[in-house]
């Protein structure tokens, strides 16, 4: 696996994206309610106070000591109980159907994938379909009929970490973000 998804500022945590299936998989889990560069650093965080980034291992973990390792200071997000318990949740279920083989995530059709995503603590419909446009824009996995499971996040509007390859279009996205939250507080008024 080698992709081009560039979001962190960070050249470890952004090469460990491109390159491991769990760190994109928890990146994505902890796409929520923080910046996504946070989000996606946590990854390398939790490799660098493991000692490493193993499917297997993470479940076979005490989920309380997971707990206590994703609130060390600073915290690997910003509920980071609730993010750690979804990871070992993520990581057990990984070990269970797919001996901890992540990228079988993403084999066969898209329609597929979509519903193993949804099947991992954490992932909802929006998340999965996200998931899915990352894998097609940013690694080349493009399962049968990816377009349209993943939809809208397939198309070319700079909208999610699908579309992030550098700073540039992080700062397209997040001021997509931006102008959105702004139309849906006007509505409001």
């Amino acid at each position: 696996m080698d992709g081009t998804l560039r979001i962190t500022g960070d050249a470890v945590a952004d090469g460990l994206l491109r390159t491991d299936p769990l760190a994109l998989v928890i990146g994505m889990l902890l796409d929520q309610q923080v910046p996504m560069e946070w989000a996606f650093r946590g990854p390398a965080t939790l490799r660098e106070r493991l000692g490493h980034l193993d499917c297997r291992r993470i479940a076979a973990m005490d989920e309380e000591r997971l707990v206590e390792i994703c609130c060390e200071p600073p915290a690997i997000h910003r509920f980071p109980a609730v993010m750690a318990r979804r990871i070992h949740g993520v990581c057990v279920l990984l070990v269970d159907r797919f001996d901890g083989d992540v990228e079988r995530l993403w084999d066969g059709p898209a329609e597929h994938t979509y519903r193993r995503l949804r099947a991992l603590p954490g992932f909802g419909d929006e998340k999965a379909r996200i998931l899915i446009a990352i894998l097609a824009k940013r690694y080349g996995i493009r399962p049968d009929e990816w377009e349209r499971v993943c939809a809208p996040f397939g198309d070319s509007q700079p909208r999610t970490a699908a579309d992030v390859d550098g700073p540039e279009t992080l700062a397209a996205v997040k001021a997509w973000k931006a102008h959105r939250r702004s139309v849906g507080r006007s509505k409001q008024d």
